[in-house]
């Protein structure tokens, strides 16, 4: 009876042990996989018999068996790649993938993904990367969806604001007088007359269709002044207001003056110190300009010629001053009168046309955000991840997935790095974490207990045979 029970203590060992080489080799052959964890394993000896002794009742070992198979999850290390959509996580937590036609989730670390013909980020088998779509702000939007790639058009955005810092020459002489206008020198024909102006600055606006139009801005010094009169123009061809067409002075949208400090050069606080005009080619009047609600003054042309004025465009002029409600109050970047070269020393405009999709990024935050070729950086999507009580409960699928189970408990999602989530490496791929030393160690020692219990048959073998020949 001894005897049959070492042979099959014997047989549970090499059985247990060729389980273990199972387990090595799968961790071994994965050692290249994306996103893999390896698998170590643990052994326990078998519920043991009981013998008689001399001593009394005593108990015998009756083999091994394996006790456990766990997954690993410790950090693999990261691959870069230049692919923005590749994606690995530093830290706790699982890609969340959709099954595709079905409703079913599966979560997984390996992060090599790619927008198909449809438009959906996956995964090389087909399954459909989850996030949620973002506002303007980046905020997340509704719950969990697929992420589909559907804004390959950025809208127009037109101009409400432009910026106009410039410097104009103390020493210029001048053309006009307080009692004269250089608006009143602009025709639809001939522009501006060259002679009757000091410098010109001109920038591009957008319309509502995101077409582009200039500005220009003309200066000129009234004699022995610090006072500069300013005209604000456009093509006249692009002049669409209301009573525009045919007018002599078609393409004059404003006017107004700039009274400079004589010994800082810097424009004056007072109410009449920067003033505005806009004109109405309709009646061929001038109406007085107040700041709007931001301190800046404002022309309104209109491109588009929609009824009733219905497309015209408010556009603020900051020339480096704004009033605070009291004075006018310089910026850190203003407008000045100095004795030197009359120059644009900056400028900007607000708005932006219509753009085509070039390319998505990814940011730390999961965040992915589309770049146009307008220059529009607008937030889509943001990658969710999902953990678990117990990511040894989960159930492995195979292509590095795995299927939530009553053990490992529901996913908790939410966006990377908040609630002890890790955070989104782009352009990266997470390697498998298998130690290939280790596992060759281990390989070794298998082997060697394998040889053991091999040799464990084989004398029990040998004694049975001899327990035989007793009998002749």
């Amino acid at each position: 009876m001894a005897l049959s029970s070492a042979l099959f203590s014997g047989i549970s060992g090499l059985s247990s042990l060729g389980n273990a080489m199972q387990i090595i080799g799968d961790n071994i052959a994965n050692v290249n996989t994306v996103g893999f964890k390896g698998s170590s394993f643990t052994f326990q000896d078998l519920l043991s018999q009981s013998i008689s002794t001399q001593s009394g009742t005593a108990q015998v070992g009756r083999g091994t068996a394996i006790g456990d198979i766990a997954s690993s999850f410790e950090q693999g290390s990261f691959e870069s790649t230049g692919n923005t959509t590749d994606l690995a996580i530093g830290g706790d937590g699982f890609f969340s993938l959709r099954e595709a036609g079905t409703d079913s989730l599966l979560y997984s670390r390996a992060g090599n993904f790619s927008f198909d013909n449809d438009g959906y980020l996956t995964n090389p088998e087909g399954y459909v990367v989850q996030g949620w779509r973002l506002d303007d702000q980046g905020e997340n939007i509704g719950s969990m969806t697929d992420v589909l790639l559907d804004s390959f058009t950025s809208n127009p955005d037109p101009s409400d604001r432009i910026s106009v810092i410039t410097n104009l020459d103390s020493d210029a002489a001048g053309n006009h007088t307080a009692a004269t206008s250089l608006a009143d020198n602009w025709t639809e024909a001939g522009g501006m007359p060259a002679d009757m102006y000091e410098y010109q600055s001109t920038i591009k606006v957008y319309d509502s269709l995101g077409s582009t139009h200039d500005i220009t801005i003309y200066f000129d010094k009234n004699q022995d002044t610090s006072t500069w009169q300013y005209a604000i123009t456009c093509n006249p061809a692009e002049d669409r207001r209301a009573g525009a067409a045919g007018n002599t002075q078609q393409g004059l949208l404003a006017r107004g003056n700039i009274n400079f400090s004589e010994s800082a050069g810097t424009i004056l606080p007072s109410a009449t110190d920067f003033t505005m005009d806009t004109y109405d080619p309709a009646t061929s009047g001038w109406t007085p300009v107040s700041t709007n609600p931001s301190g800046y003054l404002e022309f309104s042309p209109d491109f588009l010629g929609g009824a009733g004025g219905s497309t015209q465009m408010n556009i603020s002029l900051d020339l480096g001053s704004h009033w605070d409600g009291s004075s006018w109050t310089n910026q850190a970047l203003t407008s000045t009168q100095y004795a030197r070269s009359s120059s644009t020393v900056f400028q900007s405009a607000t708005g932006y046309g219509a753009g085509d999709l070039k390319g998505v990024d990814v940011d730390v935050d999961g965040t992915m955000t589309g770049v146009y070729s307008n220059g529009q950086l607008i937030p889509l999507y943001r990658v969710a991840l999902a953990k678990f009580q117990s990511v040894q409960g989960l159930h492995k699928e195979g292509n590095s997935l795995y299927r939530q189970t009553r053990e490992s408990g529901d996913a908790i999602t939410g966006d990377p790095g908040t609630n002890g989530l890790g955070s989104i490496s782009p352009n990266s791929l997470e390697q498998s974490n298998v130690d290939i030393a280790n596992e060759f160690v281990k390989m070794i020692t298998t082997q060697r207990g394998f040889q053991a219990n091999s040799k464990i048959i084989t004398v029990t073998d040998q004694m049975l045979a001899d327990l035989i020949n007793l009998k002749r």
